[in-house]
């Protein structure tokens, strides 16, 4: 689908937005893209990961900095003119135009002739497995048909890159797995580069090359999702990334990497250190519920603290488990729906395992971000 292009494709270079003049939504935006890459600018509301988006689209005007493409910038370019596709959570489609009027119209108002036009509009419907749809119109199909239609049509006249705001909020559950997978699908067959945006972590975990998280304007990590979830850079990305437990202490010495932290009623535990880390100073030791083991365990592990059970609350393929420490704090672990899950009783002691490498010890930064919804 796209053209080859050999070095960095899209760049954003120190991009601030204000829509005031005093107040920053955008705090100074720095990311380089290659072609064919997989982006997601991922934040809860307000987090300045849309504002982005309208800017790259030109929608929304840049206050200072640069935007990129192949090189050039794209600044004072008019929207109409940047080559780029996009699909909103709203589908944006012709109520009044069939399915394939609608493929039709980007290609048409590009100069594309009639036979090319109904060709190129065939093998796109075949893409999203539309194929005997191109005379029904948008009201007549499901959610989950109207976000191909959208999609089919944003890719439809192959442009340099293809923008996606929070394109399968409207559906349910079920529908955005299933859109989750064709809209992967789709990238890896073409190869086209994709800006998407969404506040779901899951979505952006199974979808993504590599994920920046937004909050209050500024990137707290870009990074491949697996790097995201195990090694977050700070307590923002370890709480908005997946589920996390965090227990307060303090840092009694950092050596080789690792931080030595004294935890109220337990002694010491070891985890790996974050950046910011200072001796003597309060933190924060995180560690995911998968990665907590309960004895028995066949697992390894370098650490075991005595807790008392609360609470076991059944998921389905899993089963999250309540426990609280010694100081009164809750921890949650998470075990597989098998037969190595546990019973208890309240208020039944039991011990948990871990290792050093599934714990990173951050700052402490005061009260934890607001990341709900």
């Amino acid at each position: 689908m796209a053209k080859t292009y050999d070095g960095t494709f899209l760049e954003f270079n120190d991009v601030k937005k204000s829509y005031d003049q005093r107040s920053l939504v955008v705090k100074g935006f720095d990311i380089s893209v290659e072609q064919g890459e997989f982006i997601t600018l991922l934040g809860p509301s307000g987090s300045g990961k849309t504002t982005v988006l309208m800017m790259l689209a030109g929608f929304e005007s840049v206050t200072s900095g640069t935007i990129s493409i192949q090189g050039r910038s794209i600044n004072k370019t008019a929207p109409y003119k940047r080559n780029i596709g996009m699909v909103f959570q709203n589908y944006a489609l012709f109520p009044h135009m069939t399915v394939a009027e609608n493929l039709g119209y980007p290609l048409g108002v590009r100069g594309m002739g009639a036979a090319d036009r109904k060709a190129r509009i065939a093998e796109y419907l075949r893409l999203v497995e539309l194929d005997d749809f191109g005379n029904r119109y948008p009201g007549q199909l499901s959610g989950g048909q109207r976000q191909r239609v959208a999609l089919a049509r944003a890719m439809i006249f192959e442009p340099t890159l293809i923008l996606m705001d929070e394109p399968l909020g409207a559906l349910d559950k079920k529908l955005r797995e299933q859109m989750q997978y064709e809209i992967t699908r789709l990238h890896e067959q073409l190869g086209f580069t994709v800006m998407y945006v969404t506040h779901d972590q899951a979505e952006a975990l199974s979808m993504s090359n590599r994920i920046a998280v937004f909050n209050d304007g500024v990137v707290q990590q870009c990074a491949p999702p697996a790097q995201l979830y195990e090694k977050p850079a700070n307590a923002f990305v370890a709480e908005f990334i997946g589920e996390n437990n965090f227990i307060d202490g303090r840092v009694e010495r950092i050596e080789g990497g690792h931080a030595v932290v004294s935890i109220r009623g337990e002694g010491t535990v070891t985890a790996e250190a974050a950046a910011g880390l200072e001796a003597g100073g309060r933190c924060i030791v995180s560690i995911r519920p998968e990665k907590l083991f309960i004895h028995p365990s066949e697992h390894a592990h370098d650490h075991e603290i005595e807790v008392r059970f609360v609470a076991r609350i059944y998921v389905g393929d899993f089963i999250r488990y309540y426990f609280r420490l010694p100081d009164g704090s809750e921890i949650v672990v998470k075990v597989l729906n098998d037969l190595s899950a546990p019973e208890f009783a309240e208020g039944d002691t039991a011990r948990l395992h871990w290792l050093t490498s599934d714990c990173i010890a951050f700052p402490h930064g005061g009260k934890m971000p607001d990341v709900a919804g």
